[in-house]
Formats: C-alpha cells, sequence, structure tokens
C-alpha cells in the first residue's frame, strides 16, 4: 500500500508526499509554539558591585579631546588617570590588567566611550602610558571593579552619530515619529549624537537597542 493511502489520501502522488509532510512539520511547530509556556520577565541586572570584571579590548584618547568636557561634565585630562566605559556609573574606580603584557593601573570612570563596536574601554594618554599601550593604540584588558558608587538607574542608547547635524536631525524626526523619546547630544568633538531615553530598567535599554540596532549608554 502506497504512502497516500495509508494517510488516507489514495490520490496522493510521489511529487505532492514532499509538500505534505512539510506542512504536518509546520503544524506540529505551530501547536508546539502555542503551548509553549511563557515565564514571567526576568528582573533587570543589578549594577555592577566590587569585584565585577569584564575583558575586552581597550584603547585610549588624548588630542582633541584634552581640555573638553567630557560626559560627566569634567573637563578632560589627558594626563589625568581616567577612562571612559559605555556603562559604569560616574566614579567607579577600576584595576585594568592589560592582559598583553602584565601591566596593570588604577582608573577613574568620567566619561563615555568607545563608539567602537568590541572595545569596552577608552583610557587617558597617562593610563595608556601606564599599560604601555600608547604604541600599539589597543591592547587586551580585564577590568575589575574596585570601589562602586551608589548605583544609578538611568540609561540611554544611542543610535546614530553624525558631524552633520542635520542628519541627525533627521533621524531624531524619524523616530519621534514612531513614539520614540529621543534628544540629540551634541558634543564638544563636533559630533550630533542620538540618542533614546532615559530608561529607567536595563531590559528597556536593551530592548530599544536591539531594535535601532544600537549602544547602550548610562546616564
Amino acid at each position: 500500500m502506497g504512502a497516500g493511502a495509508r494517510l488516507g489520501l489514495p490520490g496522493l502522488t510521489a511529487r505532492m508526499r514532499p509538500v505534505l509532510a512539510a506542512g504536518l512539520v509546520a503544524g506540529i511547530a505551530f501547536l508546539a509554539g502555542a503551548c509553549r509556556v511563557v515565564g514571567p520577565p526576568l528582573p533587570p541586572a543589578p549594577p555592577p558591585a566590587e569585584g565585577w570584571s569584564e575583558a575586552g579590548i581597550a584603547s585610549w584618547y588624548g588630542e582633541p579631546f584634552h581640555g573638553r568636557i567630557t560626559a560627566s561634565g569634567e573637563v578632560y585630562d589627558m594626563e589625568a588617570m581616567t577612562a571612559a566605559h559605555q556603562t559604569l556609573p560616574f566614579g567607579t574606580v577600576l584595576r585594568v590588567d592589560n592582559l598583553d603584557n602584565g601591566r596593570s593601573t588604577t582608573l577613574r570612570i568620567n566619561d563615555r566611550g568607545p563608539f567602537v563596536r568590541g572595545r569596552i574601554l577608552d583610557v587617558s594618554r597617562r593610563g595608556a602610558r601606564e599599560l604601555d599601550m600608547i604604541g600599539p593604540g589597543t591592547a587586551r584588558v580585564r577590568i575589575t571593579v574596585i570601589e562602586a558608587p551608589a548605583p544609578r538607574r538611568c540609561w540611554e542608547v544611542q543610535v546614530g552619530s553624525f558631524s552633520v547635524e542635520a542628519n541627525a536631525l533627521a533621524l531624531r524626526d524619524r523616530l519621534r515619529g514612531r513614539g520614540e523619546t529621543v534628544r540629540i547630544d551634541a558634543g564638544p568633538d563636533g559630533m550630533h549624537r542620538v540618542r533614546l531615553g532615559p530608561y529607567e530598567e536595563r531590559r528597556d535599554a536593551d530592548a530599544a537597542a536591539r531594535r535601532h540596532e544600537g549602544i547602550v549608554l548610562g546616564c
């Protein structure tokens, strides 16, 4: 007896069998998804505490940012022991270990960055000198929180950075038209950064970053 007869479809041809099989698989997958039990949303991640660590690529910055205002409101001094991180609260003190050469130093977060995917820290020129990474420009590092300030629940998502203000305004207006809360941060470096938020919960910022392929920043 043929496969069509066993299924109660005596007229089923060999050419039609793969189509029927695909339909059965899709139907089973649909039912499985419809019956899936979804649990409650995960709670937001706690702010980093002392001992928290992260590994990745660090870079450094000096001119033309020396003397300009940082994201924390401080004047950037490239000879100070400071650094920029995307989300760690301002005032966080880090131990930075250069995994390429064994050098280490202690830096305080007072700025936001880096704005290059795959990098986790921008150190001052003084920090780069301490880590012996001025020549290479980047280094593999591990950062460890050794002093954490009181947590702040504030997040933004950077979705664009433009040297031409009109381009930033156009993106802002498009996002506003979609109901997003958005602003433009005109930095001292001449860049106009388009940012969504602020968000009180990190998970909301993460969701917005996924929607718009943005970068989550502390505020």
